[in-house]
């Protein structure tokens, strides 16, 4: 579970792509040789998209060693999925079964389903167009009306009655048309059209979704293209940290009203209606310079306990945030420097003793090294001996997959640790820890797996 919800695959602070692919590969084939059913029922838990592709390929690759019950159920969980995931993602699964040959009944009657409850599929066609070809040969299915023409012989209709292939046909020869395709179709054409980049942002700006207006933002402002705004009070929590932390220091104070307003909108919008219910909360949150995360996830662990820190204002009644760094200014934290864990959770231990919190929360990589070692002997000591009765809730949020351990970097075996990719499922991984904990057992993880899965299959009825 720690390993789907953080591992990408991708270069980390302390291991390269390359160990992170071999070691989430060799998770995934063990996990599915050995516990098939638990290895399906994750796919109901909020697991990432790479790691729901992995789990969804693996499962129909090797439909032949499960037996029909099992297809069954995994067939509801795969189905269900795919409903969730981006659409690109589940285009490219599609494209991966067909180079691996995988083409029995279940995995067509998957692709069929998945493509008929998409709910343009002209859209698509444009959009993504050679994927949808691929799937639509793989599956053997024969599209209707001018659906076929275009996926397999574009150019040979003088004309289509379908607006959105008609716009596509014309956007060829006519800049007018470009403007109204998906974003990522016209910038082609604008390319091809060789159109200005200002004059481009300008005129597709009522074309773009939200996520697309948040990602151009900053450049169409450097272009000085006012139409390209995004609503920052609607993004999701983890992503707008990330835009946030993307921004100079300098900007970051300009517009601080801003995006303060816009984090705590976020933030209480997840909590819903726990927010206030966590009574005294003190946070321990990682800015040290592995916060960096790499090239290819820019900031991102540091992003994650941004995310944290505004969604743990929102929950708790008394909140009390101890970054590494010791700032206090979340707004402008930045990766910098050691990993002091030991003095930052003594910290705020001494406040939780003194106010008696329902929880500290360690949201951190898990690589204490001010001294190495120090943050595993104070929780240590504090369970067996100052605490042992678990006054204290202590828990430990990791965003960062340790390929060496199959797992995520944990601090000490008597405090719970759990993997987090985004702060929008904080409070579902806090409950999910207490497995990590040693305090239950294989019997009640199933059963809360079980459970878990039947409310999953549940809201697709």
């Amino acid at each position: 579970m720690n390993a789907a919800i953080t591992a990408t695959g991708q270069r980390e602070f302390h291991s390269g792509a390359e160990q992170q692919s071999l070691s989430l590969d060799f998770l995934h084939e063990y996990l599915l040789g050995n516990y098939r059913d638990l290895y399906a029922a994750t796919l109901a838990l909020d697991v990432n998209d790479h790691n729901a592709v992995l789990i969804a390929r693996n499962l129909l690759v090797t439909a032949g060693e499960a037996d029909l019950g099992q297809r069954r159920a995994e067939g509801r969980l795969i189905a269900r999925r795919l409903a969730l995931l981006p659409p690109p993602r589940v285009y490219r699964l599609f494209r991966e079964l067909r180079r691996a040959r995988v083409n029995n009944r279940r995995t067509r009657a998957i692709m069929r389903d998945w493509l008929a409850a998409r709910p343009d599929f002209a859209f698509d066609a444009v959009k993504y167009r050679g994927a949808v070809r691929d799937a639509v040969r793989h599956a053997h299915l024969s599209p209707a009306g001018e659906l076929g023409p275009f996926l397999f012989t574009p150019h040979r209709p003088a004309a289509y009655t379908t607006p959105i292939l008609e716009t596509w046909r014309r956007a060829h020869y006519e800049q007018a048309a470009l403007y109204r395709l998906p974003y990522t179709v016209a910038e082609g054409f604008a390319a091809k059209h060789r159109i200005a980049r200002a004059t481009f942002l300008e005129r597709i700006a009522p074309r773009l979704t939200r996520l697309e207006r948040l990602r151009l933002q900053e450049s169409a402002r450097g272009l000085k293209v006012d139409a390209v705004r995004a609503d920052l009070t609607t993004m999701p929590l983890t992503r707008l940290a990330s835009y946030v932390l993307a921004l100079s220091l300098d900007d970051r104070v300009r517009r601080r009203a801003e995006l303060t307003a816009a984090l705590r909108a976020a933030a209480r919008r997840t909590a819903g209606d726990q927010a206030g219910s966590w009574g005294a909360v003190a946070a321990v949150l990682d800015d040290s310079f592995s916060a960096y995360g790499s090239g290819h996830k820019r900031r991102r662990p540091l992003a994650v306990a941004l995310a944290c820190h505004f969604l743990l204002e929102a929950l708790a009644a008394e909140y009390t945030p101890l970054w590494l760094s010791g700032r206090t200014d979340a707004l402008l934290v930045h990766p910098y420097g050691a990993t002091p864990l030991g003095e930052r959770i003594l910290d705020g231990l001494e406040h939780g003793f003194e106010r008696e919190p329902g929880r500290l929360v360690i949201v951190s990589d898990g690589w204490d090294n001010s001294p190495p070692g120090l943050a595993g002997e104070v929780l240590r000591i504090w369970r067996t001996r100052l605490d042992p009765d678990h006054g204290c809730a202590v828990v430990h949020l990791n965003p960062v997959y340790d390929a060496a351990d199959f797992d995520v970097r944990r601090l000490a075996p008597t405090v719970p640790t759990a993997g987090i990719r985004d702060a929008e499922n904080l409070v579902a991984l806090v409950e999910l820890a207490r497995f990590a904990e040693g305090r239950t057992g294989i019997f009640e993880l199933r059963a809360h797996l079980a459970r878990r899965v039947e409310g999953f299959l549940r809201e697709d009825a």
